[in-house]
């Protein structure tokens, strides 16, 4: 592993040259600026109908090795912003231009408590904060007993769930220009905090993917909910308690539909395969910062998704669509038991009551609807054709569910800038949508421009493996500030978090005369 360039500040570095200490910035290359969707404060960005909308040219079939089946030779030669530069800092590898700074690091940086930063970062997202400043919510994905993890969130006074379990968020403030200035706890004592999402009035919803018991594994209370964590305001994060009316499960991600108040959940779990679900609040319930937590265990309903394809006929696993522009209607199906005393919200569904897909990850709600990413699926696992990874797009107008992109098994992943495995995603203001890849052998940060054409962003170049067998931690987190010009994410292990920075444009395609 090279020498740590993460100090507590730092310069930022462009692609292809020595990195600097904590904070330090790296690399460069082109997606143009689209609008940026703000509400409430929160950097939530939007705007990729442009590039999603439809069937044709929007988002495409990766074949086998990651080539784009059927896409014109004249378009294939142009992507991206070009090659990805190799970083002898030996973090991230960014197109000419582009640059990174390092904002934490397990280990490495401290908290204001004075503890290090907490490992296992995964789902994020950027909150405008106070004189343009950004405050990133972090998850820690950390599962089991604190005494398992040699950098778990510490157990700050007042933000703790369960004294026994090692996850839960921080918070990074960093400046206007980019620099590093705090980070602190936003919620401790939770379990395998996963990915989660942004809230329509500025709050982050952070999902546990994990559903142990009081008594398994040491816990002392029930795991498996979702918690809201308030980057703004510290007292509000007090005594924390999981919003039980959203179910117990191995959850996922999780939006919110701004206009009719429907939260949409994703679940990643096998045997059986998990399942998207819906909550749909009570009659007279009104959305607000920490409403969420007040209600009742029982509270609306809690349902998950039922799909029937052109011909009406029920759809069992979302393997089994292999071609983008694919759409299917969706019913949904109330669960009996949310909370799963005896049996596994998954598991009380059979036959042909809901759809299932092998792993559910990462969502983003923009233009209108859903963004859901489903992993990977393999022979044996599912009924359907294997893939390493789907885009789909939920229309809650139409009640559709829409394939938009899909990769093909990839026979090496060892091979540089080839997809395969997206978990977390995001939309991009520049049009188009970015993806956290969480695959075998090299790790990338990938996009898919206006064309549908997918292309990488960064690579992870953080060996935590061998020379002769190298190894890299998944990408995670990947979301945009709210002035759109620099794209956050973490690396799992060890546990890194950065900012890139760039000539972000519109990437066109450029074919020959």
């Amino acid at each position: 592993m090279p020498t740590d360039p993460t100090g507590p500040t730092g310069p930022s570095v462009p692609a292809g040259s020595i990195a600097p200490a904590a904070g330090a910035r790296v690399g460069r290359a082109r997606l143009t600026r689209r609008s940026v969707v703000a509400g409430a404060g929160i950097a939530v960005t939007g705007g990729a109908a442009g590039i999603l909308a439809g069937t044709s040219g929007a988002f495409g079939s990766q074949g086998e090795g990651g080539r784009e089946r059927g896409e014109p030779d004249e378009v294939r030669e142009a992507r991206g912003y070009g090659p990805l530069l190799p970083d002898p800092a030996g973090v991230l590898a960014l197109p000419a231009g582009f640059s990174y700074r390092v904002l934490a690091h397990c280990g490495v940086t401290r908290l204001e408590s004075g503890e290090h930063t907490p490992a296992g970062h995964d789902g994020s997202a950027a909150f405008d904060g106070p004189r343009g400043r950004t405050l990133l919510v972090n998850n820690h994905e950390l599962k089991g007993p604190r005494t398992d993890w040699e950098h778990p969130v510490p157990p700050v006074e007042g933000l703790v769930y369960d004294p026994a379990a090692a996850g839960g968020c921080t918070v990074v403030e960093v400046s206007e220009d980019g620099e590093r200035l705090a980070e602190w706890v936003g919620l401790a004592g939770t379990s395998t905090n996963c990915a989660g999402g942004v809230t329509p009035w500025g709050t982050w919803l952070t999902c546990e993917e994990n559903s142990d018991r009081a008594g398994e594994r040491g816990m002392t209370r029930d795991h498996g909910y979702v918690f809201e964590v308030d980057p703004r305001d510290r007292r509000a994060n007090r005594d924390p308690r999981p919003i039980r009316a959203l179910g117990r499960f191995d959850h996922e991600a999780v939006v919110v539909d701004p206009g009719r108040g429907h939260l949409y959940l994703t679940e990643d779990d096998s045997e059986p395969n998990g399942l998207l679900y819906r909550w749909v609040p009570p009659k007279g319930f009104r959305h607000g910062r920490g409403r969420l937590r007040t209600l009742a265990d029982d509270a609306g309903r809690l349902q998950a998704f039922r799909c029937l394809d052109s011909g009406g006929r029920f759809v069992d696993d979302l393997s089994r669509a292999v071609r983008p522009g694919t759409v299917y209607g969706v019913d949904w199906v109330d669960v009996p038991d949310r909370d799963a005393r005896e049996v596994p919200v998954r598991a009380q569904f059979t036959g042909d009551e809901v759809t299932r897909a092998r792993k559910l990850e990462g969502m983003w709600w923009a233009d209108g609807g859903a963004y859901v990413v489903a992993s990977y699926a393999r022979a044996g696992d599912s009924p359907g054709q294997p893939h390493d990874g789907q885009v789909w797009f939920y229309d809650p107008r139409r009640r559709t569910l829409t394939l938009r992109l899909r990769f093909g098994v990839v026979r090496d992943p060892s091979a540089p800038d080839v997809p395969d495995g997206p978990d977390n995603i995001t939309v991009s203001p520049y049009g188009g949508v970015i993806i956290a890849e969480d695959g075998e052998g090299l790790q990338h940060l990938m996009a898919a421009d206006d064309r549908g054409r997918v292309f990488p962003v960064a690579r992870n170049e953080v060996n935590i493996g061998t020379t002769e067998e190298p190894e890299y931690g998944e990408f995670a987190g990947v979301c945009f500030s709210g002035d759109g010009r620099t794209l956050f994410a973490g690396i799992q292990e060890p546990g890194i978090l950065v900012a890139i920075t760039g000539p972000w444009e519109r990437h066109r395609s450029h074919r020959h005369p």
